[in-house]
């Protein structure tokens, strides 16, 4: 007498039938190769058990990567999209003073950054009516501040963008928020010839939202739209 378990019969037709069924779902896949490493005993290594199972494994990583790179790429697009609408924004207002207020409002909304803030170095020693006027997103500072607030005692060949984590932000640059930044992006601005540089500075109290291992090409591109625009107002 035969003391195997007999299938039912519908059930024998639909996987003759339908074999797709059974070939694509995982689960019952493993349940079925699980069942056929037992029945050869612990003594027997089925070659084509183990490079299943390091199939299964290679696909796992491959899914991984794959989610990782389209995860990655939306939050690249998202982030071009987001400084485009930025730039635009900054190059609406037809006056000077409409366009430095923009950028520590509206454009700084789009950034989703706390604070944006641009640095002019001066020779001169008093501050003008206008700086005081824009005194939450304009401030001057002696020749040779931005090089030092940049790199401080690192010296070394300065870079156009650079992005770090901080502890507390600079009070001369961040103002009433600067115990609560934790990360900035300092873009650096040629300004043109004849003229002493620039530096826009972008603070988040994030400290996730800045930090060196990011990519600063689209930030790079925001500094140059930027030192343009300056340059046409500085004319």
């Amino acid at each position: 007498m035969n003391s195997s378990p007999q299938i039912d019969d519908s059930l024998r037709e639909t996987i003759i039938s339908r074999p797709d069924v059974i070939l694509d779902d995982q689960h019952v896949m493993q349940a079925l190769i699980g069942a056929n490493d037992r029945s050869m005993g612990g003594n027997i290594v089925d070659l084509r058990g183990i490079a299943m199972e390091r199939l299964e494994a290679q696909l796992a990583r491959l899914e991984d990567t794959h989610r990782s790179v389209i995860a990655a790429a939306y939050d690249n697009l998202a982030s071009t999209n987001q400084v485009h609408r930025a730039i635009l924004r900054m190059l609406d207002p037809t006056g000077f003073e409409s366009f430095l207020r923009d950028l520590g409002g509206p454009v700084a909304e789009i950034l989703q950054v706390d604070r944006i803030k641009l640095v002019l170095e001066t020779a001169q020693e008093e501050e003008g009516a206008a700086v005081k006027r824009l005194g939450d997103v304009l401030s001057v500072c002696a020749p040779g501040y931005i090089d030092d607030y940049v790199n401080g005692a690192r010296g070394g060949t300065p870079r156009q963008v650079t992005l770090r984590g901080i502890q507390t932000g600079d009070a001369r640059i961040y103002g009433d928020i600067a115990a609560s930044i934790r990360s900035e992006a300092c873009l650096r601005l040629d300004l043109g010839e004849e003229r002493l540089p620039g530096l826009l500075v972008m603070g988040a109290t994030d400290a996730n939202q800045f930090t060196s291992q990011q990519g600063t090409d689209l930030l790079a591109f925001f500094a140059g739209v930027f030192e343009r625009a300056m340059r046409r107002w500085l004319a």
